[in-house]
């Protein structure tokens, strides 16, 4: 078998025409892979898992907060992370990966708040509190909103792409603040059960599906943020041979 040394995989890879390629042959397993990982974590984490004994049946919501709050985080780095990398390098792929992502991560932060809200109101007695996690989260959702409206204001996409690149490199600071607002400041928000060192401080009945929806989100955000790619590849290139042939196909 063939193998590509690594610089000539990285090139054939960001290639507009072979990344297409590329996503093309994966999307449908991700979409796949995603409802199945839905269904069981939704199903196990809605119906199988006990009951807790202090917050009762509306823990429950956490099977869907967690994982977009965790997916608020982890989209906001590849956004940065593709935004350096379309800085340093003029990476195309990079440029469109993080413009079509930043939708879906607003998507993520908002429904971290809306289900967070309504975790709050039985568990604090009020919808909303200027808790130190839920307003950095909130800052997040702006610099979101902000990164897609300075995209938008700029009419050419390689300028628009560096210009939102680097505000979301600027922005970054806020996931750190994210992450250890709880410890860092007194905070009502609940402390890690999770991610903490040690053993995490929650039932395996509960940690298993919650892990299953965080994959689940995970490979839902790759289905999607490669079919939005490919489409932007196809209106990018659409003077390209290979574009014409495949429209024309």
């Amino acid at each position: 078998m063939h193998y590509l040394p690594f610089h000539r995989y990285y090139r054939h890879l960001a290639s507009p025409k072979y990344f297409y390629i590329w996503a093309n042959r994966l999307i449908p397993w991700l979409k796949r892979i995603g409802l199945l990982l839905t269904t069981v974590g939704l199903v196990w984490g809605l119906a199988i898992a006990p009951t807790d004994y202090q917050q009762g049946d509306s823990y429950r919501i956490i099977f869907i907060h967690v994982p977009s709050a965790w997916m608020s985080l982890f989209i906001y780095m590849i956004i940065a992370s593709c935004g350096a990398i379309a800085l340093i390098w003029r990476v195309k792929i990079a440029e469109i990966i993080a413009s079509v992502s930043a939708p879906m991560g607003a998507s993520f932060t908002f429904l971290a708040l809306v289900t967070g809200s309504l975790w709050g109101k039985p568990m604090w007695g009020a919808w909303w509190v200027w808790d130190a996690r839920l307003t950095s989260e909130l800052v997040l959702l702006f610099l979101y909103l902000g990164y897609m409206a300075l995209e938008s204001a700029i009419e050419d996409p390689r300028q628009a792409a560096r210009a939102a690149g680097i505000l979301a490199l600027v922005g970054i600071v806020d996931l750190p603040i994210i992450h250890y607002s709880v410890e860092w400041w007194n905070t009502l928000h609940q402390g890690p059960t999770v991610t903490k060192f040690g053993a995490p401080s929650i039932y395996w009945g509960m940690l298993i599906p919650l892990l299953i929806m965080a994959i689940a989100f995970m490979v839902y955000y790759a289905a999607f943020a490669l079919f939005r790619t490919q489409s932007e590849i196809l209106e990018r290139e659409r003077k390209s041979e290979w574009v014409k042939r495949i429209i024309s196909s």
